[in-house]
């Protein structure tokens, strides 16, 4: 006969994990890169659209980068119309 360990019982290793991340002192960063005051995103957007504000950026004396944060302040600031719905 051979001597074989007791089986311990394994909680669920997804449910375990989530909780340790979440208890980590560091849990609540948000993600990506803090730079000065601004926080530093990811965005994917559509090359003829990245051409056209190029250009702008180009006709206006400013950055990529400056043209993005104006159009995305405006809208949160003035409001957006998409499809007859205005939100804002």
């Amino acid at each position: 006969m051979a001597i074989t360990k007791p089986k311990t019982k394994v909680p669920d290793s997804s449910a375990a994990a989530d909780t340790f991340i979440l208890g980590a002192p560091d849990a609540a960063r948000t993600r990506g890169v803090k730079k000065g005051n601004k926080q530093q995103i990811s965005l994917t957007i559509a090359p003829t659209l990245l051409q056209k504000v190029d250009e702008l950026a180009g006709e206006l004396g400013q950055s990529r980068a400056a043209i993005i944060n104006m159009a995305i302040y405006r809208a949160v600031e003035h409001g957006l119309i998409i499809d007859s719905i205005k939100r804002g």
